[in-house]
């Protein structure tokens, strides 16, 4: 019986121990920083990703304002008949032809005016001998005068008629000057160098005076009338810069003409004309097109770093910087003109900044990584 509890005891004082022992362990394990890692998970630690980092550079990049317009003639003639009713006999020139100022774009048939000519130059004829004949009376009639052999009022008669001739002599030039302008209107002229942009003449036509024949894009200009608000009006300027691009990809680079002096009252609005030169040269670009352009505004400093570092995410733009551990950590930035596969970058970064490039779009922020040397993108040409 005593043997029964020396046993019992031992076995309670052994269960003692144990839980005290436990107790004491747990409580020193407690203690330990909250942040110190676990011998066998340092051990097992593994990098989340391989990637390459680049530092951000600093580069020239181009101030531009986007806008959009029509493309439009600079100016553009109405060449139509000054004769009515004649017969159009040749057409010389057709719709893309380059002309100069002067030059005979179509012909008239000229049979009834030359007719025309010739009775005008008959009449003509006729009234100067009349005026002759009367001039010759009148002079007759004033060396009488004095000696009375006929009355004033036949001496007045003659030189009346004298008068009336010479008027006819000149009633009769201007009928043929006008017959002589109207045989020069047989022939149509061009007003000005320039591209022939339409025809409506027809061989064999007859047409009323004003009839509209071809239409002209004066001196082969071209113009693209941006639109622009009136918040962004005040930074252009005569003499800007700006590259037009069509719906085709084409572009020419034109320069500011001048500045609407007023803005629509409706679309807060004003409209900047920009020279497009060479219409010719410039197939991809013809009046009435929708264009859109960029004026260059001048250059600026700005922070850049790969389009591959930037990671979208829930609605924003993120960089994932690399820290000195080889862990990244999220940074929300945003971002602005874009050359190439360079991004510009407005959120200020820290001095010694290494941005994750490939690989950045797999990672969360606090991941470990480890780093490679990758071929870093050259620097942005500051005279590009």
């Amino acid at each position: 019986m005593k043997r029964m509890k020396r046993s019992t005891l031992i076995v309670v004082v052994l269960a003692v121990v144990l839980v005290l022992a436990a107790a004491a362990f747990f409580l020193t394990r407690g203690k330990q920083p909250a942040g110190a890692a676990k011998p066998k998970e340092a051990a097992t630690a593994r990098p989340t990703l391989t990637v390459t980092v680049a530092k951000p550079e600093t580069s020239e990049l181009s101030v531009t304002l986007a806008a959009n317009g029509n493309v439009a003639a600079w100016q553009e003639a109405s060449i139509g008949s000054e004769s009515s009713g004649l017969k159009l006999a040749e057409v010389r020139v057709n719709v893309g032809d380059v002309v100069k100022k002067g030059q005979v774009l179509a012909t008239f048939s000229g049979e009834t005016i030359q007719a025309d000519v010739a009775q005008a130059r008959a009449s003509l004829a006729e009234a100067r001998a009349t005026a002759a004949d009367a001039t010759g009376t009148a002079a007759r009639a004033r060396t009488l005068q004095a000696t009375g052999a006929m009355s004033q009022q036949q001496i007045n008669q003659y030189q009346t008629a004298e008068q009336t001739a010479k008027a006819r002599v000149e009633a009769a030039e201007a009928v043929l000057a006008a017959q002589q302008v109207r045989g020069r209107n047989t022939q149509v002229l061009a007003p000005d160098d320039g591209v022939i942009s339409s025809r409506s003449a027809t061989v064999g036509s007859v047409v009323n005076a004003g009839t509209e024949l071809f239409r002209l894009i004066r001196q082969g200009r071209l113009e693209w009338r941006a639109e622009i608000t009136s918040s962004e009006l005040g930074r252009i300027a005569v003499g800007t810069p700006a590259v037009v691009t069509s719906a085709s990809g084409a572009q020419v680079t034109g320069k500011v003409r001048s500045v609407a002096p007023t803005v629509d009252p409706q679309t807060r609005a004003a409209l900047v004309y920009v020279d497009i030169p060479n219409v010719l040269q410039n197939t991809g670009i013809k009046a009435g097109m929708f264009a859109r352009g960029d004026f260059q505004l001048g250059r600026t400093s700005a922070v850049t770093v790969p389009q591959a570092s930037i990671v979208p995410r829930d609605g924003f733009n993120h960089l994932l910087l690399l820290q000195p551990d080889n862990r990244v950590s999220q940074l929300k930035v945003d971002t602005g003109r874009r050359v190439g596969d360079r991004v510009e970058i407005t959120t200020p970064l820290p001095a010694d900044a290494r941005v994750v490039v490939q690989g950045a779009g797999f990672l969360n922020d606090g991941d470990l990584v480890r780093v490679v040397e990758g071929s870093a993108k050259p620097a942005i040409d500051a005279a590009k």
